[in-house]
């Protein structure tokens, strides 16, 4: 051991304190979609730890890591603002397996949503506080996947046709205003990123949307939800819940068909941000067998995808803010970003498309800044693409060869 008294001694106690030398990587692009609305060419994205330091089109830094992707287009990591990573791969077993074991297995999910491009995403429901659970080990390393915000258990009425009335509370259930409120706050003391709200009926082949939460249970959990510096999303598969979700101050709408357009229109005004999850409803269709759906469920779900592509076009044309989410579900992962077609098909040129699942879903998010965009200072969120996204959006949704999550290469497919 050196004595700390002698010149060896304070050089090597010097270096043991030292902080550890940045650990700096140098991506290169043949183009990059960065973002801000600008594309160029030939460029260098910077990346010391987690965080890009800069964007040139200068030689890379002396000693960096350099990772030549020049046959390809960098664009920002994706964000996709409606998921559930927690239910396990099968619905016809969740009932035979603890939420533990369903929360472990979706480990497959995490890496199949990374391999789509997401490196961010909105977690919506969980039982037991499993969403929290996973996000942390995330953040902890332990597991490698998205960037996870989540709510915890989504709050709902027991009147409605999930909970029969009468039964205990569970979590997040409620009835009435101070029930809704207390339910609120129950999920940001466990550690909730935003609260969610079950509106109405709708999951699966129910696509009936009847609301189930009236307006001042809504308002009462909005209040809570903002007054401790929360967001709030509700989901609604119907118009009446939207309209008093809005009314009743809700950061975004969740699916929602035949909205009128008056309640389109204010939602435009105050802002509100609509994730119409249209695709969830196709999956669901390609499925309908092997879920042991009833007669009638595939013409039903035909009949509101059409419905809710409908809403989203008028939403579009309105000026509503419009924001990917897949609501990808059981063994739905990796098929995450297919949400973007139905985005073109509704209006969105392929910019528009992109810009839903980066700077828009940032700015819902509240990450401005941070996520959604190729620029230094934020996250080293970046994906790799073969072909021009800004021409097809299925360049996005096939052709992802690479990602970079929080400055960690955590998806690959370059080396052929």
């Amino acid at each position: 051991m050196f004595k700390t008294g002698s010149i060896l001694g304070l050089v090597a106690l010097a270096l043991l304190t030292a902080p550890a030398e940045a650990a700096t990587k140098a991506v290169k692009f043949g183009k990059l979609v960065d973002g801000s609305g600008r594309v160029q060419e030939n460029v260098t994205v910077i990346v010391t730890d987690n965080k890009i330091t800069g964007v040139s089109a200068g030689a890379p830094p002396a000693g960096a890591e350099v990772i030549d992707l020049s046959r390809y287009t960098g664009i920002p990591g994706l964000i996709d603002a409606h998921t559930h990573l927690t239910y396990g791969p099968d619905p016809l077993l969740r009932g035979g397996r603890s939420n533990a074991v369903n929360m472990v297995l979706g480990q497959d999910a995490l890496m199949k949503t990374l391999e789509s491009g997401v490196t961010t995403v909105r977690d919506m429901n969980a039982s037991e506080y499993m969403d929290i659970s996973m996000r942390d080990l995330i953040n902890m390393g332990r597991w490698t996947g998205p960037r996870m915000y989540v709510v915890g258990c989504g709050l709902r009425a027991t009147r409605s046709r999930y909970n029969p009335a009468g039964s205990a509370l569970g979590c997040g259930e409620g009835n009435g205003a101070d029930e809704f409120a207390r339910a609120a706050r129950q999920q940001i003391a466990a550690g909730a990123d935003w609260i969610k709200i079950f509106g109405s009926t709708g999951s699966g082949e129910d696509v009936t949307g009847f609301q189930t939460v009236t307006y001042d249970e809504m308002k009462a959990a909005v209040d809570v939800t903002h007054a401790m510096g929360r967001r709030i999303a509700v989901h609604s598969y119907g118009p009446t819940g939207v309209h008093d979700a809005v009314r009743a101050g809700a950061d975004s709408v969740e699916h929602g068909a035949d909205l009128d357009d008056a309640t389109i229109a204010e939602m435009a005004r105050k802002k509100v941000f609509f994730v119409p999850t249209i695709d969830h409803n196709r999956y669901y269709f390609d499925n309908a067998e092997r879920f042991r759906y009833r007669p009638g469920a595939k013409d039903n779900l035909t009949n509101y995808i059409e419905r809710n592509l409908e809403t989203t076009r008028k939403a579009l044309k309105a000026g509503v803010q419009i924001v990917m989410g897949s609501d990808a579900i059981y063994d739905m992962f990796g098929q995450n970003t297919r949400e973007l077609e139905w985005f073109v098909k509704a209006g969105m040129t392929p910019a528009q498309a992109l810009a839903s699942a980066t700077t828009t879903a940032a700015r819902m998010m509240n990450m401005e800044g941070q996520i959604g965009s190729v620029a230094p200072g934020y996250f080293a969120d970046i994906v790799a693409v073969e072909g021009d996204p800004l021409k097809d959006v299925g360049v996005i949704i096939n052709n992802v060869r690479w990602v970079m999550k929080d400055g960690a290469v955590v998806v690959d497919k370059t080396r052929k």
